[in-house]
């Protein structure tokens, strides 16, 4: 496989981790949104994350949303992924472009700048669990490590990176997150911080050859990393035209009359994926027959 996340324990379960490798996933995503260097950035790290935090729901039908709303050029990013490793997801405008940051780089925290990060998990409840967090650099992977602190009460380290060639193809991306987990003890907790403030950014290690076993294993080996899973991750989107008509009709038979008196085809954009469905006034006549018999 390609791109793939592994999950992993270390610390007698006192710690828990997730590592991805995504550039496939990120490069696919950049070429359904035909998005800019900055944006394929900020998407690519947001569906990395979501690869990875999907990976911890349970039910077949379960999903996970990621929502960040900024003030920023960029406007926002919305990802969604499901616990097999299917991620979908768009930047809100996808063509922005901005001068490097100080550092030289892709300028992702001026492209978000100030706004909320949302996280809402739809298990298979009456209402789906939101959790909502103040943008705190807009960089996505610091706003994660503060989510997790303040509304799951995790103490985490986050790690994105998309890693853009000058020809805007994907050269690297991916992640990591490591969490401690309840009764984590002191020493535990003082090695790790030390181990992890000599780890280099994310896409050198990538950039650099680096697996995402052995990632952690640079961080974990120590503490007696043990691999529990790994998982393919792709871009997928689950749109197809059985399901836009479906949306199609439940705006009303009368919208679709009123369409069909007025001898127009209708074009419906998928927002994830970006693909185009076209219907014909014969077509929708189909359409209102079926919604009538039923």
């Amino acid at each position: 496989m390609n791109d793939y996340m592994i999950r992993a324990t270390a610390a007698e379960g006192q710690i828990r981790a997730f590592a991805a490798t995504t550039r496939d996933m990120v490069e696919n995503a950049k070429n359904a949104h035909n998005t800019s260097p900055v944006a394929t950035a900020a998407l690519g790290r947001l569906m990395t994350a979501a690869a990875m935090m999907g990976a911890d729901l349970k039910g077949e039908k379960d999903l996970l949303t990621l929502k960040i709303e900024g003030s920023g050029p960029l406007g926002g990013l919305l990802v969604t992924a499901n616990g097999h490793g299917d991620v979908k997801g768009y930047a809100f405008n996808p063509d922005v472009m901005l001068p490097p940051n100080a550092q030289g780089k892709l300028d992702v925290g001026g492209s978000l700048d100030l706004g909320v990060l949302s996280v809402i998990k739809d298990i298979g409840l009456k209402e789906p669990y939101v959790g909502q967090t103040q943008l705190v650099t807009g960089e996505i992977a610091e706003d994660l490590t503060y989510y997790f602190a303040t509304s799951e009460q995790v103490p985490s380290s986050v790690a994105l990176g998309v890693l853009m060639n000058k020809d805007n193809t994907v050269r690297q991306a991916g992640g990591f997150i490591i969490q401690l987990l309840p009764g984590a003890s002191d020493e535990i907790i003082d090695k790790l911080e030390a181990k992890l403030s000599g780890i280099s950014s994310i896409t050198a290690l990538l950039n650099a050859g680096k697996t995402p076993e052995e990632i952690l294993t640079d961080i974990l080996g120590e503490f007696g990393l043990e691999i529990l899973s790994k998982m393919p991750v792709q871009f997928r989107c689950d749109c197809d035209r059985s399901r836009v008509e479906k949306a199609i009709i439940s705006i009303g038979k009368k919208e679709i009359q009123d369409m069909i008196n007025e001898g127009r085809e209708i074009e419906v954009n998928c927002q994830f994926c970006n693909k185009h469905y076209k219907f014909s006034v014969d077509e929708l006549e189909d359409m209102l027959k079926r919604a009538t018999r039923e």
